[in-house]
């Protein structure tokens, strides 16, 4: 089946689509991280030239080699010059197709550099290869590759594989002031281990921490990271976990207040 089987109203207007092929520059599946946390409309608002030309986007995402995620048909509502450069567009997401966001799947072999094109010549070329039985959910990267976005955690932290590893891991970790580049080092060994930990910090903000208290919630929301930096098995003792988060508070200069909000 091609997509325009699965949604006929691609094929009655494909002259009226632009095709948005959105794969991420520095690592190819930044756009779909976006999608993922919603991101991706406000991302592909924000065009460096007049990509979308026509009065209809169809979006899609890579997800795979050969493969990509369906994210969308949009209405293209003119655009205006952006004052850091190129152009914002005023996008409408509509409901042909609505249900397939996140869910469908095409194969699509796509050998050459542009992202923007005419879906008319294209259109036969989307073969379907699954409809997922739900939108597609963030799988956890690995311990040693955890650095999210108070936002992502948020969005992630409840799925099946996120709540899963962190809730059976104690550890050490790591939260960043993107904004001023200070740090805080926290430990964890409750019975939640690091689930439980960070899900105070989805839900407060500052978590009990005496420094954070100070910070506006929507402050954090916006500008704090997390990062795990050392994980240890359930049964490891308390004190072990103490004396590392103690060493990564000296390593970092965590307790002095110019590089940090640790206050003891």
């Amino acid at each position: 089946m091609t997509i325009k089987t699965l949604i006929p109203f691609l094929e009655e207007n494909m002259k009226e689509f632009k095709l948005h092929c959105s794969i991420g520059t520095d690592n190819v599946y930044d756009e779909l991280n976006d999608f993922l946390v919603g991101k991706f409309e406000e991302n592909q608002s924000l065009q460096s030239k007049k990509n979308f030309e026509r009065k209809y986007i169809l979006s899609v995402i890579y997800c795979n080699k050969d493969e990509w995620l369906f994210a969308g048909i949009y209405e293209s509502l003119g655009a205006k010059e952006n004052p850091d450069g190129g152009y914002i567009y005023d996008t409408r997401l509509t409901e042909y197709g609505k249900e397939y966001i996140g869910r469908a799947v095409f194969k699509f072999e796509k050998t050459f550099r542009a992202s923007y094109l005419c879906l008319e010549k294209y259109i036969d070329k989307f073969e379907l290869i699954e409809i997922k039985r739900e939108p597609i959910k963030p799988s956890f990267p690995g311990y040693d590759r955890v650095n999210v976005t108070w936002k992502e955690l948020n969005m992630w932290i409840d799925t099946d594989s996120w709540k899963t590893a962190l809730q059976n891991q104690k550890g050490v970790y790591l939260i960043t002031d993107t904004h001023t580049g200070k740090r805080y080092v926290g430990d964890t060994y409750g019975e939640e281990m690091i689930w439980g930990r960070w899900k105070d910090y989805i839900n407060t903000g500052h978590g009990g921490n005496v420094e954070l208290k100070n910070l506006e919630f929507e402050y954090i929301k916006e500008n704090f990271t997390y990062t795990i930096l050392e994980c240890f098995k359930g049964t490891t003792e308390k004190d072990i976990i103490e004396k590392r988060e103690t060493w990564w508070k000296d390593v970092l200069l965590t307790r002095i207040k110019k590089y940090g909000y640790n206050d003891n």
